[in-house]
């Protein structure tokens, strides 16, 4: 199946409102502690059923699939036709944007993770045996911040295939233009009056 350019921005820019969405209801429901009910000796943490842990997942997943169609989408030959990644990264700009773009994602996918793997370390080891414990959760903000990167990760994502497209027809046109050796334009070499 071939790709159109409309087709990929779409596919990106809805993955990236899908990873925004899961990483801030993820943060949303997530509980500020657990109850803590006292045993023998060690202090247990009972935290109520929410989806973060779940939500933290699936938030970057979509980020991951979002960055894979962003990059995929750079590269993709639209029309049968291919350029080479040099001529793309000849690009100032695009270079700027695909670096950020990259970057973002990076932080976006730590900010993510940090707080859904904590989280889901707090509920399965819930047994403590310092009396002190308060029953924690995952730092708060982490999951909202990285929702938000994912979303302009996603945005920068759509610049850089905005910018890979012009970067796109520049060549194709540059290399339209180009003339045959041998003549003015092609046609056939002038003769001379001698």
């Amino acid at each position: 199946m071939a790709f159109t350019i409309k087709q990929m921005s779409l596919m990106v820019a809805t993955l990236g409102v899908l990873s925004f969405i899961f990483g801030v209801i993820a943060e949303n429901k997530k509980p500020a502690s657990g109850s803590i009910i006292t045993g023998k000796g060690v202090v247990i943490c009972k935290y109520p059923s929410d989806p973060t842990v779940v939500l933290g997942y699936l938030s970057v997943a979509f980020l991951a699939v979002c960055t894979f169609a962003g990059y995929f989408s750079l590269f993709y030959p639209y029309k049968g036709k291919s350029i080479p990644q040099a001529a793309l990264f000849q690009s100032t700009s695009f270079l700027v944007f695909f670096n950020i773009a990259l970057a973002t994602t990076g932080l976006a996918a730590a900010m993510l993770l940090w707080p859904t793997i904590t989280e889901q370390l707090h509920h399965v080891r819930n047994v403590h045996h310092n009396l002190e414990t308060e029953c924690p959760t995952a730092k708060t903000g982490l999951l909202g911040g990285g929702a938000f990167l994912s979303l302009d990760s996603c945005l920068f994502w759509l610049v850089a295939l905005m910018l890979a497209d012009n970067a796109r027809e520049d060549y194709f046109e540059e290399s339209k233009d180009v003339k045959p050796a041998g003549g003015y334009g092609g046609g056939e070499p002038l003769e001379s009056s001698a």
